[in-house]
């Protein structure tokens, strides 16, 4: 039988609570029943649904016990506060296994695909361990480190922010051996005083916990790269860096995208290498330069590091792309639904534009959102990109994508709603046999509808 995760003992040691009924021993941790596994270890957290009320079900799901702050029934660990005692539970799991050498990634945009791109490669290499999808904030990162098993070797870590003073003490907690910052660009500005100038002061919170002589992988192209080298320098780390420079660590020469996949063309460490990967949106040039570098950071063999981008295949929502099958022919459906911002908008439109065509391109955006009094100078800005990239028709909705839509040329749009949900069926009758179709905007204005309404028009008619 596996060595459990922890053991009742270990969790009443980590967290300083107390044992309340039988001991018991957890092969996982959760801190939500509707993914709760048997035998997991359930974390009763507050907040708009408090943890207590689940606790019952967590027990009928098979729930190896919990970790409570009032009385319940089954076996528990007793303690004052739920969170703080993940996020010590997250700490003795780092402390107990000395091993592993941890990275943690971070950025504007990017951080996510990075991060699970380091993952693939750390399977290949050992006995691994990553955040699962987005966990990246003071919850999921201390469940991540909670989850972490004794035997592992590498481990990679998301680690997110909305304000100032959200990156450090999760930096502080992971202790990363290795860092990287994807880019830094106007997202999340709403909550900053001093805008871009404010996320790029709290990205560089994440070198504060580094480990000493510790790495800092860092977009040399990017506008904020002095700002954070003097950051990553002043706590001690070693700094390698990604881009288009002569100078770079690894140097992106030519990104070459096709139906479905891309050809980098690369430097690395003067080492000319030309490889494959599964993506065809052109942010993943710098995407994959910056896998390599915190890969080899963490120890993994360039030949393993190629192999994990070779086959690492595009995140839901994140430029996964889809045949639709019509009668007379079938679209390309690029599905970039999950996010959006400044940033990541003009690389997907410079992505799509660089695509050949066959028929129509054609782009559905909707809000991008937390972008403070800016928001509708950023959107109009998005008519210059969607230009150079000879976009076809242009679909909006949302009230901050009305001003991309009065700024565009009557030939270009093709239609304009106030919600993400009234603009789908649009969107999905003007598809034709030909056409390179994306979708693409904030998780919170839906553009997820728009890309499942499209997908539909397959299993509609007979796809």
């Amino acid at each position: 039988m596996a060595e459990p995760l922890w053991t009742a003992q270990e969790i009443v040691a980590a967290t300083g609570g107390k044992l309340a009924g039988k001991a018991f021993a957890a092969t996982g941790v959760s801190i939500d029943t509707r993914t709760l596994a048997p035998g997991d270890l359930f974390v009763a957290l507050g907040g708009v649904r408090d943890g207590h009320e689940f606790v019952q079900a967590a027990f009928e799901k098979g729930a190896a016990g919990v970790i409570a702050s009032r009385q319940v029934f089954g076996p528990a660990v007793m303690v004052d506060d739920a969170l703080a005692a993940l996020e010590k539970l997250g700490a003795a799991a780092r402390e107990r296994a000395p091993q592993v050498r941890r990275g943690a990634v971070t950025g504007s945009v990017g951080k996510t695909s990075v991060t699970q791109a380091v993952a693939a490669g750390l399977k290949l290499a050992g006995r691994w361990h990553a955040s699962v999808k987005s966990y990246n904030n003071h919850i999921g990162v201390p469940l991540t480190l909670a989850r972490m098993p004794r035997e592992t070797e590498r481990a990679v870590f998301e680690i997110g922010m909305n304000h100032a003073e959200e990156i450090r003490p999760l930096s502080r907690m992971v202790r990363p051996h290795a860092v990287a910052v994807t880019t830094v660009g106007p997202v999340h500005t709403e909550n900053f005083a001093d805008g871009e100038t404010g996320v790029a002061r709290a990205k560089a919170e994440i070198f504060e916990g580094i480990e000493p002589g510790g790495i800092a992988v860092l977009n040399a192209d990017n506008r904020w790269f002095d700002l954070l080298r003097g950051e990553a320098e002043r706590f001690g780390a070693e700094v390698r860096t990604f881009g288009h420079r002569d100078e770079c660590d690894a140097r992106l020469i030519d990104f070459q995208p096709a139906e479905g996949h891309a050809v980098v063309q690369a430097r690395f460490h003067g080492k000319g290498l030309d490889f494959p990967i599964l993506q065809t949106g052109q942010h993943w040039g710098p995407n994959a330069m910056a896998v390599l570098l915190m890969l080899e950071a963490l120890g993994v063999d360039l030949d393993d590091s190629l192999a994990a981008l070779g086959s690492f295949e595009p995140l839901e929502g994140r430029g996964a792309e889809t045949t639709v099958r019509l009668p007379g022919g079938s679209f390309a459906l690029i599905d970039e639904s999950y996010n959006a911002n400044p940033i990541s908008m003009a690389s997907a439109i410079a992505s799509l534009g660089a695509r050949p065509a066959s028929g129509r391109r054609i782009v559905a955006l909707t809000d991008m959102l937390e972008l403070g009094a800016d928001g509708p100078r950023f959107h109009a800005a998005l008519a210059e990109p969607l230009e150079a990239a000879a976009v076809d028709l242009v679909f909006c909705a949302g009230p901050l994508m009305k001003s991309l839509y009065d700024a565009l040329p009557s030939t270009r749009r093709g239609g304009y709603a106030e919600s993400a949900a009234e603009l789908a069926p649009l969107v999905a009758r003007a598809a034709e046999p030909g056409d390179l179709v994306m979708v693409k905007g904030s998780n919170g204005s839906k553009a997820g509808l728009i890309a499942q309404a499209l997908a539909a028009r397959g299993a509609g008619e007979g796809g």
